[in-house]
């Protein structure tokens, strides 16, 4: 993928809020919940926005398909939805179909990483070269964009800079000059998009294995110092190998064991099972204003085994599967019963995890925090959590509001069109009208 598939970004949250919406928003979930159920039933078949942009996108072919779910305390998601799998393909989208959801895959890998801490197997402050020795002497650039040279670095990167992207790692989709090509030229490219021959999304072959991704990215400087400023990165790929040595399984392993399993998350994968195609969705490429197939379901990229796992970018997943993650967040690590992480865990992994002092200023959260691979109180929502995906893709939780939202759409590069960047302001803009409803029929 080159620099301009800024697609991948991920822009999540609740970006744009008023203070007076913010506090509009107080004690929404807990209202909308202790309605009769008949009147709560009305009001969330409304989302008026949602429904609106939705018609918007599918009219326009801004996408073949689009699948939204949003949920409200412990009560199944309402489920809002319309379009099909492809332009050209005859099946409805509904919510167990399969989306591509790049870096939406972050925080899965972030709130893994949060589980090894709480099992005391590493902590959040310890150099990760306590696990990886390969990491122990890093250099960093002086000029990081148009030098390879070099000087020791003075910090060792912990496990809390790879959780935050502030542990100085690079990103050929993010990087220019020497240090982009030099990650290129050693196959440090962990994600991938078509099988097509289109120019510009390919870049060179990524390395075979997490164990050969980690030593070749030792090698390369650091673009800035540790601890010092949030860089988008590589670094959640990192940390699934990182949890694969401190765990003693494989990363996919300890996913499926930890995270999947318990969530009876059925329709997350790695790799899509060719008896999955038939709700594989088709995923497009913006070029001069109208889409075009990018990654056709029955050629996909995604029905091969791809390099390695990647922690940063490499999940499909279902709208059904992934409310079901951001459902346990929601309850603070648990979900039906099932817990896969301490209250307390979950409320620090959803907390802003970033090193004091680390420069924001002029990137993607210079109005927010950041957490376990994760946005966090983005526009000052306390309680928010989320991020997006290369590929329009959006999902958050406020587990203030107990509210959660997935936006599942498939078109690349995602900041053409703006349903990535909107999202969270339609469900909020819903939000608030269902509060107006509320408040009408109390009086």
């Amino acid at each position: 993928m080159d620099e301009k598939e800024e697609i991948m970004m991920e822009q999540t949250s609740t970006s744009g809020m008023s203070r007076r919406q913010l506090f509009g928003m107080a004690g929404l979930g807990a209202l909308i919940l202790a309605l009769p159920t008949p009147l709560r039933a009305e009001l969330m078949r409304k989302y008026p926005t949602l429904q609106a942009k939705l018609q918007e996108y599918l009219a326009g072919r801004k996408a073949a398909g689009i699948v939204i779910a949003i949920g409200h305390g412990n009560e199944a998601p309402q489920i809002i939805k319309g379009g099909k799998l492809g332009f050209n393909r005859d099946a409805a989208v509904d919510k167990h179909s399969l989306f591509r959801i790049y870096s939406m895959t972050k925080p899965v890998t972030g709130i893994a990483a949060m589980m090894l801490v709480e099992d005391g197997k590493i902590k959040l402050d310890q150099p990760i070269a306590d696990f990886l020795p390969e990491f122990a002497q890093m250099k960093v650039l002086t000029d990081p964009d148009n030098s390879m040279n070099a000087v020791a670095s003075e910090t060792q990167i912990t496990l809390r800079h790879l959780l935050t992207h502030t542990a100085g790692l690079g990103y050929n989709i993010v990087n220019k000059g020497p240090i982009k090509q030099a990650y290129e030229q050693a196959g440090l490219l962990p994600g991938q998009v078509t099988k097509l021959p289109i120019p510009g999304l390919g870049g060179g072959n990524t390395v075979g294995s997490l164990q050969k991704f980690s030593t070749e990215l030792a090698k390369m400087p650091l673009v800035y110092e540790p601890g010092t400023k949030w860089s988008y990165s590589v670094s959640l790929d990192l940390l699934g190998h990182l949890i694969a040595v401190v765990s003693g399984m494989s990363f996919e392993a300890f996913l499926q064991k930890r995270i999947f399993d318990p969530l009876k998350m059925t329709s997350t994968y790695w790799q899509v099972p060719r008896s999955e195609i038939n709700r594989f969705t088709d995923n497009y490429g913006l070029f001069q204003g109208a889409l075009v197939p990018l990654d056709p379901a029955a050629q996909s990229i995604y029905l091969d085994k791809p390099a390695f796992a990647f922690g940063g970018a490499g999940l499909v997943s279902s709208a059904h599967d992934y409310d079901r993650f951001l459902h346990a967040l929601m309850n603070y690590g648990e979900l039906e019963g099932v817990r896969i992480l301490n209250s307390e865990t979950a409320k620090l992994a959803m907390s802003n995890l970033l090193p004091q002092g680390a420069d924001k200023a002029g990137t993607w959260i210079a109005d927010a925090g950041f957490g376990a691979g994760g946005v966090v109180g983005r526009g000052g929502q306390d309680g928010s959590f989320g991020w997006g995906g290369a590929a329009g893709t959006n999902a958050f939780v406020s587990t203030k509001r107990r509210i959660r939202a997935t936006g599942m759409i498939q078109y690349m590069p995602a900041d053409q069109q703006d349903f990535q960047r909107s999202f969270p302001t339609w469900v909020l803009a819903d939000l608030m009208a269902m509060a107006e409803m509320v408040k009408d029929k109390a009086a």
